[in-house]
């Protein structure tokens, strides 16, 4: 990136009162109470899968998520949506309430699971938020390791990295889809996190919770000739030796960088 930012941690929820006029999901026909074919937990939670998923990729305990949710009392309303929103949300899952992350973790990525929370799960009593059970109808849209946690290959690229004749070696993670990719003069818009090769965490769009939109033209090197690999969708881990980086300066991390970068969009 041009320069490191400051880490910001996404916190969880914000209520219906932010509607932006998006399409809400209706109460479902089992809010009042779990039906017969849900599956219980030892904890008190209950769930139950409304569309199967299409990954066999769950969430580590220290994930970020990426979600679309509905929360309803059992009496039917609702009372937080990031449909209302009209886009998902991202939530590290050490920081949300326990029904929640036990929820979350037991789906695949692409599943939508309702979910239904005691209130020892869920709010506890606390002041303004819903009282005694609650009902989520979570969709994973997708899960990401926490950006505090290095990858395991964060001391240098691994034997089945590509190389490019710059010295950038790179290896993708997700695939994405289509075959567009980014030209030399465009902007994207990016979810990214930056280590340097003893894995500290220098920089993070996912521990800010907010996505980068950016011009190829205005990067780091190794970053604008990286992107123009991918295509939409896609998530490539790259290791950019320090000529095609910082290169020294003041301020900024020194030697090779590793960087994980979700394409989200060419704009």
């Amino acid at each position: 990136m041009a320069r490191c930012s400051a880490l910001i941690v996404a916190a969880f929820g914000a209520l219906a009162a932010a509607q932006t006029g998006g399409s809400v999901p209706p109460a479902p026909p089992d809010v009042a109470a779990p039906p017969a074919d849900a599956a219980a937990s030892p904890s008190g939670l209950a769930s139950k899968v409304v569309t199967l998923g299409t990954s066999q990729e769950r969430p580590e305990p220290t994930d970020v998520v990426t979600v679309h949710y509905t929360g309803w009392t059992p009496d039917g309303k609702m009372f937080d949506s990031s449909h209302a929103r009209g886009a998902p949300s991202m939530f590290p899952l050490p920081r949300v309430m326990a029904g929640w992350r036990e929820c979350v973790q037991l789906m695949v990525v692409g599943e939508t699971r309702r979910c239904w929370l005691p209130e020892e799960l869920a709010y506890r009593g606390q002041a303004g938020r819903p009282r005694g059970m609650v009902v989520f109808d979570i969709e994973l849209v997708d899960t990401r390791r926490s950006p505090t946690v290095p990858p395991p290959d964060v001391a240098g690229p691994p034997n089945d990295a590509k190389r490019t004749a710059s010295g950038l070696a790179y290896k993708v993670l997700k695939a994405g889809a289509g075959a567009r990719r980014p030209s030399p003069f465009g902007r994207v818009t990016v979810h990214y996190t930056g280590w340097t090769t003893d894995g500290k965490m220098f920089d993070s769009s996912v521990a800010k919770g907010m996505p980068a939109t950016l011009g190829l033209d205005a990067v780091i090197r190794g970053w604008a000739e990286g992107l123009q690999l991918m295509v939409e969708g896609e998530r490539t881990r790259f290791w950019i030796p320090q000529n095609l980086a910082y290169k020294g300066e003041p301020g900024a991390p020194r030697g090779m960088l590793v960087f994980d970068v979700d394409l989200i969009r060419i704009e």
